[in-house]
């Protein structure tokens, strides 16, 4: 049987290395870049972790500006404010400085200086007619992988969704991964952010739409983060496992950018536009119930991710030893004090129907790996809601 076609595209330039985020003003110079806007969060700002960034910046005759109003799920709103004080200021790019909702945030801005109406307007699938200004993206969390992306998230506040824009126009020019700059990330937040990546990679490789490439990057992510999240979260300041943790999240994020992801992704994001809760933590809580929902359609591939996931499978049948899979994943949870169920993160069934039918509306189910209807996912959000992991 003949392989269906793909593409794999994959244009960000990507630096690793630790301290190298003081490198920064020299790389954006050779972009010919000559102003930047810093897109980040107080939280980051306080932290001091744009010191060594801006003295980069400085170094090399950079102008840069700093738009610090970056919140979790960043809103429409945030974007609009971001790009209306980049052009007052008339910047060339945009640099961003944070985790994911930094990131999101600056591929927004980036989108909106050069393109009419509203970030909301392009929701899908290369909706973005003009190109937007180059972007640059500096993660500060090892967990979505957005600075090697195709996409940003931004929520609508109107209705409490949260839409994707997906485009080969977002993809930074340059990703730039310090782990110095990881070192002193709470434990919840190692904790939310490694299990974000875990999803992304393990979604990526069981995704419809996966492909040779993609499934060689994802199962080699899988593989690094569960070698490496809990010595990450239980040490903290272990260099190495921070940086291997940032650099699987990066190849995670490569992968379902050729990929896309599935079920976990579909309801996360909805529990993220209306309860506000930050995605990556919806995410780990989710995973489990999901992969259940997936195991008959994922039984190979689920085997696969065990034995990564350091389980021994031998002397198992097939349905046991992938079921291994879903038991790592409750471990590692477990062993980080991630809830067991979306109820303690604050989710409530009285808006299950919204939650059921924005879900339905992401184009992240039609890749999901076992065909899924309205009437599934509502299924997975009531089991994820009592924490039942019993069979579908």
């Amino acid at each position: 049987m003949s392989l269906r076609s793909y593409r794999y595209f994959m244009p960000t330039r990507v630096e690793c290395g630790y301290g190298i985020a003081e490198k920064t003003g020299e790389w954006v110079k050779e972009l010919g870049i000559a102003s930047v806007l810093i897109v980040t969060d107080k939280g980051i700002r306080e932290a001091n972790l744009l010191e060594g960034i801006k003295k980069s910046l400085l170094t090399e005759n950079i102008d840069y500006e700093i738009f610090d109003e970056v919140e979790p799920n960043p809103s429409a709103e945030t974007i609009q404010r971001g790009t209306d004080y980049l052009k007052q200021l008339k910047s060339n790019a945009v640099l961003a400085v944070g985790g994911g909702s930094s990131i999101d945030s600056a591929k927004g801005i980036a989108v909106m200086a050069t393109n009419p109406g509203s970030i909301l307007d392009y929701e899908g699938v290369e909706k973005i007619p003009n190109p937007p200004l180059p972007i640059i993206a500096i993660p500060t969390t090892a967990g979505t992988g957005s600075e090697t992306t195709n996409s940003t998230v931004i929520t609508n506040k109107k209705t409490a969704f949260k839409l994707g824009v997906l485009s080969s126009y977002l993809h930074p020019k340059l990703a730039i991964l310090d782990p110095a700059l990881t070192l002193h990330l709470p434990q919840e937040i190692t904790a939310s952010t490694g299990m974000d990546a875990l999803t992304h990679a393990i979604e990526s490789y069981t995704s419809k739409e996966a492909n040779p490439v993609s499934q060689a990057l994802a199962i080699h992510a899988i593989r690094m983060i569960g070698e490496n999240v809990l010595k990450a979260y239980f040490v903290g300041t272990d260099i190495e496992s921070r940086e291997k943790m940032l650099v699987a999240s990066m190849i995670a994020g490569v992968a379902f950018s050729q990929s896309r992801l599935g079920n976990v992704h579909a309801i996360s994001h909805t529990l993220g536009g209306v309860f506000n809760i930050p995605h990556g933590i919806a995410n780990a809580v989710l995973l489990p119930f999901v992969m259940k929902f997936n195991l008959r359609a994922c039984v190979d591939s689920y085997k696969e991710i065990a034995v990564d996931l350091g389980k021994d499978v031998r002397g198992l049948s097939a349905i046991e030893a992938a079921d291994k899979a879903i038991e790592a994943v409750i471990e590692m949870n477990k062993a980080m004090k991630i809830p067991l169920n979306i109820k303690d993160l604050g989710v409530s069934l009285e808006v299950l129907p919204k939650l059921v039918e924005d879900a339905i509306r992401s184009g992240n189910v039609f890749v999901n790996p076992r065909l899924t209807k309205a009437s599934d996912i509502q299924l997975i959000i009531e089991k994820a809601y009592h924490g039942d992991l019993s069979d579908y």
